[in-house]
């Protein structure tokens, strides 16, 4: 089930009109990959306790976490709050298809189960941390007219699992800011 997708951004020449990705987007979409990577070992430990996807105390846990750094990183909370919805949403994605799934099989696979509360939130909330600095980072660079040029590109070109593909449009869909 393992399958780590880095993101390797040398399109310069991909399009007549593109430029180059900023060096800030290809960490943030590793760490977004990273937290989805996550997202299947969240849904071998729902599987197991037959506990549902949805959990709104924890998400709320995650996004009141986030507001609460977000200046410390020159973050907009607001923004901050946005980002990290859209990842919550891209990981439940994940876990809902791979239950689905299994159900369908009527079995899981056989990997590994680290414990939820022990081992995969602290691994979460560690990543949260580079998130929100990666996300910092990027952010003068959200309203740049090439961004979503640029993540058209970063999101199709390495992947050829759709459910990853389909994970990483939900997560960065917010991630461009369009000036009109």
């Amino acid at each position: 089930m393992k399958s780590r997708f880095l993101f390797a951004l040398m399109f310069a020449g991909a399009s007549a009109t593109a430029s180059a990705a900023p060096p800030t987007l290809e960490p943030l979409l590793n760490s977004i990959a990273e937290r989805l990577e996550i997202a299947d070992q969240v849904a071998l430990s729902k599987w197991d306790s037959h506990k549902p996807v949805e959990d709104k105390k924890r998400e709320q846990e995650v996004i009141a976490s986030v507001v609460a750094q977000a200046q410390s990183y020159k973050l907009d909370p607001a923004a901050a709050e946005q980002f990290f919805s859209a990842q919550i949403e891209a990981n439940k994605l994940v876990q809902y298809t791979h239950l689905s799934d299994w159900q369908f099989q009527g079995k899981a696979p056989d990997d590994p189960r680290p414990d939820l509360v022990k081992q995969i939130r602290p691994q979460l909330d560690e990543l949260q941390k580079s998130l929100l600095k990666q996300l910092a980072d990027f952010t003068p660079q959200r309203t740049d007219p090439q961004c979503p040029q640029w993540l058209a590109e970063a999101v199709h070109e390495p992947l050829n699992d759709p459910l990853r593909q389909l994970a990483m449009i939900r997560a960065t869909a917010e991630l461009c800011i369009y000036k009109g």
